[in-house]
């Protein structure tokens, strides 16, 4: 029997962080257009109420704007408990909120780095726990954005790789421990996200660069990836439970090849940013 995929969502509660724009909104629309409620979480509540309005116009499963600041412990346990008082449950959690960085390693300080975990790697495991309890209540989705970078590091992204490698390891660790629990754990690693907002970067960030690392994407040889498509991955990803979604595809040959072959593999990568 073929069951409608909205079925599958109706009902059922969605958190995006990092909702206000970019990639974390057409991830929210995705699964609002595939009937879902769905908690938008940003920082700033303009964008954010912005972002409500558009999706709540869409007239398909219903939306919530919650300001918040992933590095702060009591906006998330806010986040949480405005969700349940609204929806009753939550069912999925989106750890999209994050900050890439253009930088050479060396010119990297540790108070960068810091950031770079901060938000990229602690705020999504201060918003995992958080949400836990309910998606493990619910056998739900954890789908963490990690990046390209998380699995083979590439040159000029300061402490943005070893941000998002972290986000790798604390995925595998969590489906090891707690997919036999009945928790979806979806890694999402994407190349380049296409913006009409494309960040401008300062010319004193982008100085001591080469010419082909001041380009989006640090000069990956890549076509940018459009937001809604992976969004709509994201969404089908999760309905046949799967594992991690890289995108491109063919990334993968240079993520064997760093196990097998780390010369060849960095020769690759050398080629290819």
């Amino acid at each position: 029997m073929i069951v409608d995929k909205r079925e599958y969502w109706r009902g059922k509660t969605v958190i995006v962080t990092g909702a206000s724009g970019g990639l974390g909104l057409s991830i929210a629309e995705a699964f609002v257009k595939a009937g879902a409620n769905v908690v938008l979480a940003a920082r700033s509540a303009g964008p954010l109420e912005a972002a409500v309005a558009k999706l709540a116009a869409l007239g398909q499963g219903a939306v919530l704007g919650v300001p918040t600041d992933v590095l702060r412990d009591d906006d998330v346990e806010n986040l949480v408990a405005r969700s349940i008082e609204r929806f009753g449950r939550i069912d999925a959690l989106v750890n999209n909120a994050g900050l890439s960085m253009r930088k050479a390693v060396l010119e990297t300080t540790v108070e960068e780095c810091r950031e770079m975990m901060e938000l990229n790697f602690l705020a999504l495991v201060r918003c995992t726990r958080a949400t836990a309890p309910q998606l493990l209540a619910n056998r739900g989705h954890l789908v963490n954005i990690g990046s390209l970078s998380g699995k083979s590091a590439s040159r000029w992204l300061g402490g943005y790789p070893a941000s998002k490698f972290a986000v790798t390891a604390y995925s595998q660790q969590l489906r090891l421990e707690l997919e036999p629990q009945g928790l979806h754990v979806l890694l999402v690693c994407p190349g380049p996200i296409a913006r009409d907002d494309d960040r401008v970067r300062s010319p004193e960030e982008l100085a001591k660069l080469p010419p082909e690392a001041r380009k989006p994407g640090g000069g990956v040889k890549t076509s940018r990836i459009r937001p809604e498509m992976l969004a709509a991955k994201i969404v089908t990803a999760c309905e046949s439970r799967r594992r991690e979604l890289i995108v491109p595809w063919y990334a993968r040959i240079i993520f064997t090849l760093m196990q097998t072959s780390p010369t060849v593999a960095d020769w690759l990568v050398r080629k290819l940013t």
